[in-house]
């Protein structure tokens, strides 16, 4: 009989088994939005489909993904102004040199910058090691440069990992990573030579490309959804510490029939900032690793 694969980065344990913690002000449900920025090749390689494009160059998908940061992410910088919520920018290195201004306008709220690879036309389980360690630094250098800031945490471009991606954020100097969905609550995984990194964790329900791109949800269905999860998890976190994230493109929900009723819901949310943490990935990352231990 085969040996079953396993990943071996964390071991099994069941929610309610687990010491329960307060986020910071006592709260017990942190919330985030992370907000995807993202650039793609003109005519090869991956990315969300509106519709079907036919023959390349892909001109429909490709214009309607640049739109997203063209003008849909300026109106989600709006909506996240008027209600007084924070956003950890999941950013591919390539928005900062041909998107210039896009990133900066997001950092000069206090946003926190999250890497996320160089494009979303490529995906880093197709790589070799050395690559794909290539591509870590390459995207790691752009960010400091051009936004300024070291990010600590990392998304991978469409959440694709090799069996070493871990280890390799971890040696590069990544103090947590959001491709993991496996949990309500950020987790430790091993990485090799006895290192850990944490898992912070990220939505891929409350997320608009499985949601709207894939699942082919309306704009009002999505909202209804980002409702739905808080109320629930407002609850739930009555007995454990737990984490929301919402996850957007600007080329989905920036357009205006989803922007409404996503802004309606994000209201929803931000009106019961008393009760909840609106913060960031990378707050909750830091919080979660000392009360971890």
């Amino acid at each position: 009989m085969d040996t079953p694969a396993r990943h071996g980065r964390y071991p099994w344990s069941a929610l309610p088994d687990r010491p329960t913690y307060d986020w910071p002000g006592g709260a017990r449900l942190a919330v985030y939005v992370g907000l995807n920025l993202e650039v793609f090749d003109f005519g090869e390689g991956r990315g969300a489909e509106l519709a079907p494009g036919g023959g390349g160059p892909d001109v429909l998908n490709h214009a309607w993904r640049e739109w997203g940061n063209r003008v849909g992410a300026w109106r989600l910088l709006e909506t996240f102004d008027a209600l007084g919520l924070p956003c950890s920018v999941l950013a591919n290195s390539r928005v900062l040199t041909d998107c210039p201004g896009l990133v900066e306008a997001f950092l000069a709220r206090g946003d926190e910058l999250v890497g996320h690879g160089r494009t979303n036309a490529e995906r880093q389980a197709d790589l070799s090691e050395v690559d794909e360690r290539a591509l870590i630094a390459e995207a790691t250098r752009v960010l400091v440069e051009r936004g300024g800031r070291r990010p600590a945490g990392w998304l991978g471009p469409w959440i694709s990992e090799s069996h070493v991606t871990p280890d390799l954020l971890a040696e590069a100097g990544y103090t947590y990573l959001l491709d993991w969905a496996h949990d309500d609550q950020p987790t430790w995984l091993a990485t090799r030579d006895g290192g850990r990194i944490l898992s912070v964790p990220y939505p891929q329900e409350l997320n608009d490309i499985p949601a709207v791109v894939s699942r082919r949800a309306s704009g009002q269905e999505f909202a209804d959804m980002v409702v739905a999860t808080f109320d629930e998890l407002l609850e739930q976190s009555r007995s454990a510490p737990l984490v929301m994230g919402i996850a957007v493109h600007p080329y989905v929900v920036g357009v205006p029939h989803r922007l409404r009723p996503l802004r309606t819901a994000l209201a929803h949310v931000a009106a019961r900032r008393d009760e909840v943490w609106l913060t960031t990935a990378g707050a909750i990352a830091e919080h979660a690793a000392r009360e971890l231990g």
